[in-house]
């Protein structure tokens, strides 16, 4: 029997050839090796004294803000979902900034809701 195999061009039944699927696992592990490397650089910048307690809470959440974006970026796809991701990000602007004026503007007049 004459069995022939294909190399990486075989599809996947999800649409993704075998040579894309070993590029993002790849991508993945690079990117898990890095959140454990930034793991031990949270513990390791705890452990420090930079002098004032402010400064290690800015060094901690400067690490927190990178391996946040590489979860964000890339186990949650966020990186290639711009459009997307820009419509949400003007809605909630648009609410945020709706909700602060109606806030702003019933504290500007003064109308006090009394519940008794």
């Amino acid at each position: 029997m004459s069995h022939s195999t294909q190399s990486a061009t075989v599809p996947h039944p999800a649409g993704h050839s075998t040579e894309e699927i070993r590029r993002d696992m790849r991508r993945y592990l690079i990117i898990g090796v890095a959140l454990m490397i930034g793991t031990g650089m949270t513990v390791w910048a705890s452990l420090i004294d930079f002098g004032s307690r402010e400064i290690n809470i800015v060094a901690a959440l400067i690490i927190a803000s990178a391996k946040g974006f590489l979860v964000a970026g890339f186990f949650m796809h966020l990186i290639s979902e711009k459009k997307m991701i820009y419509a949400v990000l003007a809605c909630t602007g648009f609410f945020f900034l709706a909700l602060m004026y109606l806030t702003l503007l019933s504290m500007a007049h003064g109308s006090v809701i009394q519940i008794r």
